[in-house]
């Protein structure tokens, strides 16, 4: 494996764990998301204690709100992993049509096994494309969403311009992510619960890697104001902070801005 010893960690499980700042970081970021395809929606729910089950909705009606009426034709979920939030957009806008990319194919092919039943499958196209290089033409799309991706990029300003780029003048970017708690209190408790339990819960299923790489990416992320200030950057003219479970979680919302209007 290229990329010298820092990109190959492994947990003591044998699991991958992706060293960020690495040459290889973002193949290891997809060896180690193609390790936990199969058993990624179990532990999630299991993890998060059930509450992925509501963020999603909520960063929705959060949506309704930021956005205000109008037609959504065309959406994109990036990072789209079983495909959860995309089905829910899907149904959230029946006569929208949504593309659903992962640059993992192990999580695609889990999409059409995990929803098989959804009549909304039938309005979600699958595909595989990197985040910092999107496959699609300027002002492509009404809406961009993407949940938990943020951590997972090697150039987040890159991949921010990227998700502008392909959004149509007004259109909004929707951004769900696992943030810093504000309060010193659940801060604390969360990193008790995130930096211990949920990697000793991934060794127990083989996964000790992931899991473990989970609270390290978090570190890697700028607060909320910060990734406020990268939307602004790229080109969003309106940007909104929606705190989820005590600030737990964070739903990002961004309308585009004229085009071409990046701050560098």
């Amino acid at each position: 494996m290229s990329g010298g010893a820092a990109s190959d960690r492994r947990a003591p499980d044998g699991s991958p764990y992706p060293a960020r700042g690495a040459p290889a970081f973002e193949r290891d970021v997809q060896r180690m998301f193609t390790h936990i395809a199969r058993g990624y929606d179990g532990f999630d729910h299991l993890a998060s204690m059930g509450n992925d089950f509501l963020w999603r909705p909520r960063a929705l009606w959060d949506l309704d709100r930021f956005r205000g009426s109008g037609p959504v034709r065309r959406a994109l979920d990036l990072g789209c992993g079983t495909g959860d939030l995309a089905v829910l957009v899907a149904r959230h806008f029946p006569a929208s049509r949504v593309v659903a990319a992962d640059f993992t194919a192990a999580m695609l092919a889990r999409v059409r096994v995990r929803h098989a039943r959804a009549p909304e499958l039938g309005r979600i196209d699958l595909g595989r494309a990197n985040g910092l290089r999107l496959p699609f033409a300027d002002g492509s799309f009404d809406l961009v969403t993407n949940a938990f991706v943020l951590r997972n990029f090697a150039d987040l300003p890159t991949a921010l311009r990227e998700i502008r780029r392909v959004l149509r003048p007004g259109g909004v970017s929707l951004t769900l992510e696992i943030t810093e708690p504000g309060s010193r209190l659940v801060r604390e408790l969360f990193h008790a619960y995130f930096d211990r339990v949920v990697p000793w819960m991934g060794a127990a299923v083989g996964s000790e890697g992931p899991y473990r790489y989970l609270p390290e990416s978090l570190r890697s992320l700028p607060p909320p104001a910060g990734i406020l200030e990268r939307l602004r950057t790229a080109g969003f003219a309106r940007v909104a902070a929606k705190p989820q479970s005590m600030g737990i979680v964070t739903t990002f919302l961004a309308q585009a801005g004229p085009a071409g209007a990046q701050r560098g």
